[in-house]
């Protein structure tokens, strides 16, 4: 990702972490690695230790919101690793996995019209995120714009969008939905992120 608020690349002045094997021991949809780490303690001493990583490309998400509606969209969709502390359908920002030849902005706007039509022109940047440090590389790039009074182009989002891809775009009053974000009921940490900074910058947003 070419974006300035990416997070830092290299360890904290005085640690070190040096991989001494690496290997790819499953590939499919997702891909797993095994590595043999070296990497200094707290305690002043080197610690060996043998993890494992989830990889995947990293992936950006946008907030879509309408401010004259007072609605933000979000795409429910089917989510297999849900399925088993949940019902399986999850009511998420609109996201996808970030291309080599675009920066996270480009494909939170592409990956925004091919999930709901929409045209995004500039957004802004909320924050940079792991997914899930202990497991995975993946990192998250978030991102809010506006589309106050702009009409979804719904076939040609259907005519981009892979045919995989099953989503129900839910139209979601912002005042119900940032109740459910204070009463811990996002259970999607993008979207959790998301509506905690634009409840926290709502009056500059005008909402």
């Amino acid at each position: 990702m070419s974006d300035d608020h990416h997070l830092p690349s290299g360890p904290p002045t005085g640690r070190f972490a040096v991989v001494q094997q690496r290997q790819r021991v499953f590939s499919g949809f997702l891909n797993v690695d095994e590595a043999l780490i070296s990497h200094s303690r707290y305690d002043g001493g080197t610690q060996v230790v043998r993890r494992q990583s989830l990889e995947r490309s990293d992936s950006a998400a946008l907030a879509l919101v309408d401010r004259r509606r007072q609605i933000i969209f979000l795409a429910e969709q089917f989510r297999f690793p849900t399925l088993a502390n949940g019902p399986g359908w999850l009511r998420e920002l609109p996201a996808g996995e970030i291309r080599a030849d675009e920066t996270a902005a480009q494909a939170a706007t592409r990956e925004t019209f091919e999930e709901t039509g929409f045209v995004v022109g500039r957004c802004e940047p909320i924050a940079t995120f792991y997914a899930s440090p202990g497991g995975s590389s993946e990192r998250i790039s978030l991102f809010y714009a506006p589309v106050d009074g702009l009409t979804a182009d719904s076939v040609g989002a259907a005519a981009v969008r892979d045919a995989g891809e099953d989503i129900a775009i839910v139209e979601e009053p912002l005042e119900r939905f940032f109740d459910d974000c204070r009463g811990g009921r996002i259970a999607d940490a993008k979207t959790l992120v998301a509506g905690l900074w634009i409840l926290a910058h709502r009056v500059r947003l005008g909402l």
